[in-house]
């Protein structure tokens, strides 16, 4: 059997509750009880909610549930990104900056036009974003692969022009040969849909090099990203693959401190399995690395709010983007940068009056 802890019962303040609150992985978000899941051969065998006065005992003798609470309650490092320090005290938007013919959202914007599209990606960075996520392939449902020589051609001179105005740059690929040419260009953080599954140089160019990676959970990681999508707990599923697979990384030589975890919204799962792994977010903080969440303008957004099209998607997308800020999601992958960003100043202002008492 194994134990999984999920923070919950979220409350506005610490103050005037001393041993009846956790902080929640460093950041502002604070707690007062547990969801303890009782999992036995793949299968929840029991359920149940825990004060986090009582939870020590709960876990007590069970090694991996200890490191599991030590986890969610431990800060995460801030991101070194080249001469830029991104803290993860608070949650952080990724601005999207795609340099496609097809994504879902935006594909064509920008075209083969470098400038224009380093520009759009300064005006993230002024807007607030801390970290520009420049992307040369679309990963949506049936997109055919790109050959890395035109992922290159498309992302590279954008990410020069960032780099050079100062700006944070990840770069979004799966193909090791990108991921060279982007960090030779100023990127300084790797996020990979396939979580280094796809390519198999790219774990070994990764063990080689010491900048942040996201990995992202996907139910066919080497090929698809979409298919195979069957989960019977969706939730506790997604969790384990992320479990191995940072076990893994760390294995080949990567260091759990230099990954960011990201449970793939949209990637092989409908509309419900989203909504499960939106409302049980809290949960991957027991791996004990910082949490990405990406599901701005995402299908299911559309589903929930009466087929609305891609570009109708703002008000769901920032709904979505508070409930991860509210779990203690460090970053969140977002098209609309200036609103999403408003949204967290909010957000982060109600947090502050809690915090003064």
């Amino acid at each position: 059997m194994r134990l999984y802890l999920r923070p919950t019962a979220f409350v506005d303040t610490p103050v005037g509750f001393d041993g009846q609150v956790h902080r929640l992985a460093g950041g502002m978000s604070f707690h007062s009880a547990y969801e303890v899941v009782t999992v036995d051969r793949s299968a929840r065998t029991s359920t149940r909610l825990v004060p986090v006065s009582e939870i020590e005992t709960v876990v007590a003798g069970d090694d991996r549930a200890t490191t599991m609470l030590a986890r969610l309650r431990s800060p995460r490092a801030s991101l070194v990104l080249g001469e830029r320090t991104v803290r993860l005290d608070q949650p952080q938007v990724m601005g999207i900056l795609n340099m496609t013919p097809d994504s879902f959202s935006d594909g064509g914007q920008h075209g083969d036009d470098a400038d224009g599209a380093a520009s759009a990606g300064v005006a993230m960075a002024a807007a607030g974003a801390a970290i520009v996520d420049v992307g040369g392939e679309s990963t949506r449902p049936g997109a055919p692969i790109v050959w890395e020589g035109d992922e290159i051609a498309r992302t590279q001179p954008v990410i020069e022009r960032l780099a050079r105005a100062g700006v944070a740059v990840s770069i979004d690929t799966r193909k090791a040969a990108v991921m060279t040419a982007a960090l030779s260009a100023g990127a300084t953080l790797i996020n990979d849909v396939s979580a280094l599954c796809h390519d198999v140089q790219a774990l070994s160019l990764m063990t080689q090099n010491t900048c942040p990676i996201v990995i992202m959970h996907s139910p066919d990681a080497a090929k698809s990203l979409h298919e195979g999508g069957v989960y019977r707990d969706p939730l506790i599923e997604t969790y384990d693959w992320l479990e191995a697979r940072v076990a893994a990384l760390e294995d080949a030589g990567i260091a759990r401190s230099r990954l960011i975890v990201d449970p793939g919204i949209g990637f092989g799962k409908g509309v419900a399995e989203n909504l499960t792994l939106l409302n049980g977010l809290a949960l991957f903080h027991g791996l004990g690395c910082p949490l990405l969440l990406g599901a701005s303008r995402k299908r299911f957004i559309g589903a929930l709010a009466g087929e609305a099209p891609v570009q109708q998607r703002l008000g769901g997308s920032v709904a979505v983007a508070l409930k991860a800020a509210e779990q203690g999601a460090q970053i969140v992958r977002v098209h609309d940068v200036a609103e999403t960003v408003q949204a967290l100043k909010i957000w982060r202002g109600l947090r502050d009056q809690g915090l003064s008492g």
